[in-house]
């Protein structure tokens, strides 16, 4: 089961690639990827993603749906 699953179901309401999400935090497609294998996401990134998605992080960082 993939990590995050809330970013995914996030990025996909929104129509945004994996690619566009990386651009918009202005890492790689692999930096995403490795945070999601790592289950570990930089501050910084958790923060721009609560403002990309206007979502709490309590939300956003849940693993299960």
């Amino acid at each position: 089961m993939p990590r995050f699953p809330n970013i995914a179901a996030e990025r996909a309401k929104l129509g945004m690639s994996l690619a566009d999400l990386a651009r918009h935090l202005g890492v790689t497609r692999k930096t995403l990827y490795n945070w999601r294998r790592s289950g570990q996401i930089p501050e910084e990134a958790v923060i721009r993603l609560t403002e990309i998605f206007d979502k709490p992080r309590e939300y956003l960082l849940r693993e299960d749906l």
